[in-house]
């Protein structure tokens, strides 16, 4: 198995191809899309974290195995089923957290910038360098430009320079930055934070999230409001008022 699945209300997701830098071959990514599928079904996850094993969190699609299949539609299947990835992760009731060591580049780095939030070790970096080797990152653009804004990713994509975990940071790629040796702790209490809330309220918010986040402001609130009285009648947000207003921890009903 080259993706390890540690179950848990804090589930972990592990890329373990530590000889390939956690390359993300096709074999990899449909496995990495049969654990969100199952994970996605689970009541008991409350949030997930993806992570690499050895030096690297991922480099990114595995050229060997693109040098040995140059035809269409390998190279169709490939990179749609990236795409598919990348969208099961946005899809996902439960947060995704992606704990980043060593280098991100490429698709890794375009997997950084899809999940939900990202801690990084202070030695870190990132970078969508296909150009370099005359391919254009042109799918992980999309997340990162989301994440870093026009001229920031234009920056990444035309030069294919590192980033260090600092500008990452900075330019809104990861959220915190750490020593790498306390980086395991950081990503579980983060991890733990998010857990404590009502698991059909962030499956609930994740969703309205990303459905207003491109629309022009008349257009969110008029999708956002109607979540908002969906989610005050619901059991959680009763629970959750009546245990602020009684002083004492919710007993969520999920």
């Amino acid at each position: 198995m080259a993706v390890n699945l540690v179950p848990g209300r804090v589930t972990r997701l592990v890329l373990d191809r530590p000889e390939r830098r956690n390359a993300l071959s096709l074999a990899v990514m449909r496995e990495l899309i049969g654990h969100l599928d199952r994970v996605s079904v689970d009541a008991s996850v409350r949030v997930v974290v993806v992570e690499g094993t050895g030096p690297a969190f991922s480099a990114g699609h595995d050229i060997a195995e693109m040098i040995e299949h140059p035809d269409q539609a390998f190279y169709e299947e490939l990179f749609s089923t990236c795409v598919e990835m990348m969208r099961r992760i946005r899809a996902l009731p439960q947060p995704v957290l992606a704990k980043v060591h060593g280098v991100a580049t490429a698709a890794g780095c375009q997997l950084v910038a899809a999940c939900d939030l990202a801690v990084a070790a202070e030695d870190a970096r990132f970078a969508t360098p296909g150009v370099r080797i005359g391919l254009f990152c042109s799918t992980p653009m999309v997340p990162v430009a989301r994440a870093v804004g026009r001229k920031r990713a234009l920056e990444m994509l035309l030069t294919g320079e590192m980033i260090d975990a600092r500008t990452a940071a900075e330019w809104g790629l990861v959220n915190r930055v750490v020593p790498a040796d306390q980086l395991d702790d950081e990503v579980r209490a983060l991890a733990e934070q998010i857990a404590e809330s009502s698991a059909s309220v962030l499956a609930l918010g994740k969703r309205a999230f990303y459905e207003q986040e491109h629309l022009a402001e008349a257009d969110a609130y008029a999708l956002t409001c109607p979540v908002m009285v969906d989610n005050a009648r619901r059991e959680a947000a009763q629970e959750g008022m009546r245990a602020f207003l009684a002083k004492r921890a919710p007993t969520w009903p999920d």
